[in-house]
């Protein structure tokens, strides 16, 4: 028997459940960058870290800027309720994310964590967008 087997894997409903689950707060650099290259952008993406001068530097085409102490519900206000929201930081190595996206769900706002954040998109040879502006994937 191998380490890999060792534990039985779940039963397929136990494991439907749990990967709907991971779905329903998680999506990836791949389905951000088909969403924003279709023009499909139905929702608010969120750099969360760094300063403005790191955010112009390089960004995902389209985020918007709001490092994750500066999310209340007075800033929230200007999206309707029940927006989603996607949010990412630095990468792996960073929680910034994972800050932004408690903040927002207790301020009851749909949100997911884009996984791999700026690391992530770089490793799929994604476009960036720099300065100040979100830019756009499509130039």
């Amino acid at each position: 028997m191998s380490v890999v087997s060792m534990i039985p894997a779940a039963e397929p409903q136990v494991a439907m459940d749990h990967f709907k689950h991971r779905l329903s707060v998680e999506t990836d650099c791949d389905d951000v960058a088909t969403a924003l290259r279709r023009g499909e952008q139905d929702f608010v993406l969120l750099h969360v870290v760094g300063t403005p001068e790191a955010y112009g530097r390089r960004h995902v085409p389209g985020a918007l800027h709001l490092p994750h102490a500066g999310i209340d519900a007075a800033r929230m206000a200007q999206w309707a309720e029940g927006s989603l929201f996607v949010v990412y930081c630095a990468g792996p190595h960073c929680n910034g994310a994972d800050k932004a996206a408690l903040k927002l769900a207790k301020l009851g706002r749909p949100v997911k964590i884009m996984i791999g954040g700026l690391t992530g998109w770089d490793d799929e040879g994604l476009p960036f967008a720099t300065g100040k502006e979100p830019g756009s994937i499509n130039g």
